[in-house]
């Protein structure tokens, strides 16, 4: 499919109610309000095609954003595309479900997502700590450095009370991702979600966001997800 016929497909498929639950959560215009289960159709024909995923991301326009996430080719990205992508991620849904989820997939996911955790950036720490979830949640534990792992529960105890709010949103899902997908490290992701206590987290235009991954740990725990591994990161 071309770029023109994707966007086309796309503004049929939106819905103004979805559109209007995108714009609540901090998506702005254009957008059509595409329902993600909805693009599956056009993934499978498509597959993966990174020229047209950064002609879509190019748009600005939030649905064809996140279609391009969908569709990338992570091992084609270089960090200077990534860095590009997070340039233009102006909320949370992008930054920690497009951005970073596409980075997930890439080999140099931990390289990049170290440096937007050091970033004095809201939402490239947001995504930093964002990758780190879909990789833990999805590779074998293996595959991490233990101590870099429990190095960086030490970071979230020591600076989540500081940080702004969407990364310490990320940086508590980062404590209970690893308290239920690292078992190495359970013992330790418990006690430092139990040292981290609850967090209000503040939103622009609503009530603050109650956060504690002691209670979020329980609720897997409960469902017997302990050792939970998802077997694809993006849809």
């Amino acid at each position: 499919m071309e770029f023109q016929q994707v966007m086309k497909e796309l503004e049929t498929l939106g819905t103004e109610r979805t559109k209007k639950l995108y714009l609540g959560n901090g998506a702005q215009e254009p957008l059509f309000g595409v329902a993600t289960g909805a693009m599956k159709p056009m993934a499978k024909a498509i597959k993966r095609n990174q020229p047209l995923a950064e002609e879509l991301y190019a748009t600005g326009n939030y649905d064809a954003m996140y279609f391009a996430g969908v569709i990338a080719d992570p091992e084609a990205m270089t960090e200077e595309d990534f860095d590009r992508w997070i340039e233009a991620a102006y909320f949370y849904m992008l930054s920690d479900y497009v951005v970073a989820v596409t980075l997930s997939e890439a080999p140099i996911a931990q390289q990049v997502a170290d440096r937007w955790i050091e970033s004095g950036e809201e939402l490239k720490r947001s995504a930093g700590w964002s990758t780190y979830c879909w990789l833990l949640g999805n590779r074998k534990d293996e595959e991490f450095d233990l101590a870099k792992i429990h190095r960086l529960l030490d970071l979230v105890k020591m600076t989540i009370h500081s940080a702004p709010p969407r990364a310490q949103s990320s940086m508590n899902n980062f404590v209970y991702t690893v308290a239920i997908s690292f078992l190495p490290l359970h013992e330790k992701a418990i006690e430092t979600a139990r040292e981290i206590g609850q967090i209000e987290m503040e939103r622009l235009g609503k009530k603050p966001a109650v956060l504690d991954a002691t209670a979020s740990i329980e609720k897997w725990m409960s469902r017997g997800k302990l050792g939970f591994k998802r077997r694809y990161v993006r849809c």
